[in-house]
């Protein structure tokens, strides 16, 4: 190979990374990220908690006069109904009938009165279903586009997602909720398209704009909710605006990384000329003929070869474990904090908003932070910091709640912030022809932790801390193994298994080389 060779990330400097093109595409991506967040939590709120109290007869009354005092939590599943009316003896019954606080919320409407396994089953289905998506949504990015993956899955998703507000029956919300996560999340291919669509070292600002819009909608879900409290209603309002996806496929573009990757060159090129055309800059035609790009093992080898091939590789291997607990660990530890900021004493819908809020700090540390220290030694930081703040909170004296409660915040605000590094630090480990499909592989594995966060406030019976102590637990482990990474930070994209795994050689080359003119 010829020694001038052009490397995308030159070319993709040129383009720009905020020009017209970019602007637009940018504010393409936004509603995805913003309305993706509300998708993957809205149970929190739909599927109210609400109190109920028996309405059995007894004696030809109703116990309906005793209603529910103020701000005292009452869940009746038992009666005391009379033997002989008249008389004092009675037994104690269980419930047939019952009357609910809210009359037209999720609980009172499916009658599941005594059943609280059933309403955290919905969130733990939609785990899973994301879970199942993730590698299918991972396959069809990497073989058919970032571009066609996201309208697809943005598209079903908002479908899915408004047909779950007409339903009549529990178990059919439940099928449509695991077949919404499943087939309709079109946050992986999005976050893939955006990672590729600038160079290498503005990805990260990009990528921050894009975090702050996430986070923009689930500070904005609990004021929706709020306004719209009728969960059939509050469902029809977040899920409407995503049929506007399906209008992508005439305005976004694919990724020119893909293209190259599938052996596209003719169409890449003419797409780089586009978005140069678009904004206003030049770029020299045999410039884009001399780019150093890997497209023949990509289209000489099927898909799962090329898994097979990744995977038969012991540096990737080893990467891929560590990925799996940093995905279990941030999965477990965001929806756990997400859910349970519900039950602290307060409005609901405030306390929701404000958790959420200190993920703001957390996305613009997060790119200043790794515009300045990379990647490694800021989640190393993030995961030890916010283990150790977290194990704290249980053991905090009797009288220091206000103590906790800045804690629990200062958690949420690194748990984020560690979330943030382990979505960019996954997708730079691994070539680009299985890129979606390792990162959707890692993210599946982990939505093991999101199965399991329902059910983390349940662990509160037998010691309130227990959610907290293993949330920093999990966050000390991974922080411990993130030593065995390597910075991905100074390095491009890798388009080969053999380009990935020099990944850490290079970087201690690097830093010898560096050593070396140091001491000269």
């Amino acid at each position: 190979m010829s020694d001038d060779r052009v490397q995308l990330d030159s070319v993709l400097e040129t383009l720009g990374a905020f020009g017209r093109h970019q602007i637009i595409t940018l504010g393409l991506l936004s509603l995805v990220y913003a309305t993706n967040s509300m998708y993957n939590v809205n149970y929190v709120f739909a599927i109210e908690d609400v109190n109920y109290r028996c309405k059995n007869s007894n004696c030809g009354e109703t116990n309906e006069a005793a209603w529910f005092p103020k701000n005292e939590d009452i869940k009746q599943c038992y009666y005391q109904h009379k033997d002989d009316c008249g008389l004092n003896t009675s037994t104690t019954k269980p419930c047939t009938d019952w009357i609910y606080d809210v009359p037209n919320s999720f609980v009172a409407e499916f009658g599941l009165a005594c059943q609280d396994w059933k309403p955290p089953l919905i969130g733990t289905v939609h785990s899973f279903g994301a879970m199942v998506g993730l590698l299918l949504q991972g396959q069809i990015s990497d073989r058919f586009g970032r571009k066609t993956a996201a309208v697809f899955a943005g598209t079903m998703g908002a479908v899915f997602g408004i047909a779950k507000s007409f339903v009549s029956s529990f178990w059919v919300y439940i099928i449509l909720e695991g077949l919404e996560a499943a087939i309709g999340d079109a946050l992986s291919p999005i976050f893939m398209l955006s990672i590729e669509i600038v160079e290498k070292r503005r990805a990260v600002l990009f990528q921050m704009i894009l975090l702050n819009c996430y986070t923009g909608g689930l500070i904005l879900m609990p004021f929706i909710a709020w306004a719209v409290p009728y969960w059939r209603h509050f469902l029809r309002v977040i899920y409407a605006p995503t049929l506007i996806i399906l209008t992508y496929s005439l305005f976004l573009d694919e990724s020119i990384r893909w293209l190259f990757s599938k052996g596209k060159k003719e169409k890449a090129i003419k797409l780089i000329q586009k978005i140069a055309n678009r904004n206003k800059v030049h770029v020299d035609r045999m410039v884009l003929n001399k780019l150093d790009y890997k497209e023949v093992q990509a289209t000489s080898q099927s898909d799962f070869k090329l898994l097979m091939k990744t995977f038969k590789s012991r540096i990737m291997m080893q990467r891929f474990l560590v990925c799996i607990v940093w995905w279990l660990t941030i999965t477990l530890i965001n929806y756990g904090m997400m859910i349970s900021s519900v039950l602290i004493d307060g409005n609901k819908y405030i306390n929701f908003a404000l958790l959420m809020l200190m993920d703001v700090p957390a996305n613009v540390f997060y790119w200043l932070a790794l515009s300045k220290y990379k990647r490694k030694v800021p989640l190393i930081a993030s995961f030890i910091i916010g283990g150790l703040f977290c194990i704290s909170q249980p053991f905090l004296p009797k009288g220091y709640t206000w103590l906790g409660l800045l804690l629990l915040m200062a958690f949420e605000t690194l748990a984020t912030f560690s979330y943030n590094i382990v979505y960019m630090y996954t997708s730079e480990l691994f070539p680009t022809y299985t890129r979606n499909s390792m990162h959707a592989i890692c993210s599946s594995i982990g939505r093991l932790g999101s199965l399991l966060a329902p059910q983390t406030p349940l662990l509160m019976t037998y010691w309130s801390g227990l959610p907290a102590f293993i949330f920093g637990a999990s966050s000390l482990l991974s922080g411990a193994l993130t030593i065995l990474m390597p910075e991905t930070a100074n390095t491009q994209l890798p388009d080969t298994v053999q380009e990935a795994e020099a990944i850490g050689k290079i970087a201690k080359n690097q830093e010898q080389k560096e050593e070396l003119e140091g001491l000269t």
